[in-house]
């Protein structure tokens, strides 16, 4: 387990700050590679999961990175936004997720332990978290979910400008700058708090998604690790494609739905509220098994994404055509 940790910190590290800390704009080729190792790694880290611990462990990591990595990648959406919105040089794009992905791997750890230690404590708690993922699917299905059309600057950040002296101008990637002698905070503080308080927001979502799968907080720590890596490539690779990705908020609402249905049902296997079955576990409620949640969140993600492919297809065909007449 240590070594496994030390692995991922080296990976963490390189990826963001060898690699994240050079300011540059990185090329498709550049993207593709540092995706396709870490989605290669990934999945070699399931492999030797499988052999060293069995089946069940690793199908429970590869359905918890899956489910992680897409939600990374609907969150996305919201990056784009803070960034248009602050008009942050693409140069400087790289550095600002770094530090955003780091913030989001510290909260997601916090997050762990905290759920981790409740969930042996208090396993009504899943009765929580499976209404949260219901309510969360629903308002991601009916497009209730969508911030990217009217993204609010959070209150604090609200605060903060009214009691600091900032300035419009960036100055690389420094947080203060001087101005006639005077010294001012650059707007890249204010990027910075905005995208450390989205991923707390973030944060509501993906953990009890992650606890849906599986209650090893290794594996839980493990995907979310995983599903972070490279995701500064993937939001140059698909900026300019995340609107077209128009079926994924479905299919992340149908597995958010799933998991949500399967939490309340392992609430009521393991039922302890006196006011359910005078507080004894409802033996009657059928188990699903590990397999069919990466089955569901597999044909889910995949139908979603085929389905947004045809219609990118279809919305460009139409456009060659009306250009063509």
């Amino acid at each position: 387990m240590i070594v496994t940790f030390v692995v991922l910190a080296v990976f963490f590290v390189v990826d963001l700050f060898v690699i994240g800390r050079k300011p540059h704009i990185p090329s498709t080729k550049e993207c593709l590679q540092h995706i396709g190792f870490f989605v290669v790694a990934a999945l070699i880290f399931g492999g030797f999961m499988w052999f060293f611990a069995g089946s069940r462990p690793a199908v429970e990591f590869y359905s918890g990175w899956l489910t992680e990595y897409s939600l990374s990648i609907d969150n996305l959406f919201i990056f784009v936004v803070i960034m248009s919105n602050f008009a942050v040089p693409k140069k400087i794009q790289k550095y600002v997720l770094s530090i955003g992905i780091t913030i989001a791997l510290i909260l997601r750890g916090i997050f762990i332990l905290l759920g981790a230690a409740i969930i042996q404590r208090f396993t009504w708690v899943f009765f929580i978290f499976g209404a949260f993922l219901l309510v969360t699917a629903i308002r991601m299905a009916t497009g209730q979910d969508d911030e990217e059309d009217e993204y609010k600057e959070p209150g604090l950040i609200r605060i903060m400008r009214k009691f600091m002296k900032t300035t419009n101008e960036y100055d690389g990637e420094k947080l203060r700058t001087s101005i006639d002698g005077v010294k001012y905070f650059t707007p890249l503080l204010v990027v910075l708090l905005t995208i450390g308080t989205t991923d707390l927001l973030f944060a509501f979502d993906s953990i009890p998604a992650i606890f849906g799968l599986t209650k090893d907080p290794f594996i839980v720590f493990t995907s979310n690790v995983f599903a972070l890596l490279g995701l500064q490539q993937l939001y140059f690779l698909l900026g300019s494609l995340l609107d077209k990705l128009v079926y994924l908020p479905i299919g992340l609402s149908v597995v958010l739905g799933f998991i949500g249905i399967k939490l309340i049902l392992e609430a009521l296997s393991e039922n302890t509220l006196p006011f359910i079955n005078g507080g004894h576990h409802l033996d009657m409620i059928p188990e699903i098994p590990t397999w069919l949640s990466l089955v569901v969140i597999v044909v889910s993600l995949g139908t979603a994404a085929l389905a947004s492919v045809i219609k990118m297809r279809k919305v460009e065909a139409d456009q060659a055509q009306k250009l063509a007449k």
